[in-house]
């Protein structure tokens, strides 16, 4: 299942699965991005990697990821390439952290 979520319904996913070992969030910014601020207990994964495919293909696939960037447009092409390689069950992030941040969603800085 891939899903477009929006900051709520976001939310509502990572406190139903707070401690579930086989819900991941997946930030796939850049590590300076993830410094400033991210959301807790996200997994950051470059997008911009020259290996991003290899360590995205590393993951276990039966588990369940949010994923997240910027402003959707790097998750989005993520969530995509992710089905392709065989994961099944994928939530994006709308809008990525700066909608989160607008709605007046918490982050971690670090």
């Amino acid at each position: 299942m891939l899903m477009d979520v929006n900051p709520q319904e976001a939310l509502n996913i990572i406190e139903e699965n707070y401690n579930n070992s086989n819900f991941i969030v997946l930030d796939v910014r850049t590590p300076a991005e993830f410094n400033e601020d991210h959301i807790k207990g996200a997994v950051l994964l470059d997008y911009y990697s020259a290996n991003f495919k290899d360590e995205l293909e590393k993951l276990n696939k039966d588990n369940f990821y949010l994923i997240y960037c910027r402003s959707g447009v790097r998750s989005k092409s993520a969530m995509d390439l992710m089905s392709i390689i065989g994961f099944k069950e994928i939530y994006n992030l709308l809008g990525g952290i700066m909608r989160w941040k607008t709605m007046g969603l918490p982050t971690i800085i670090p």
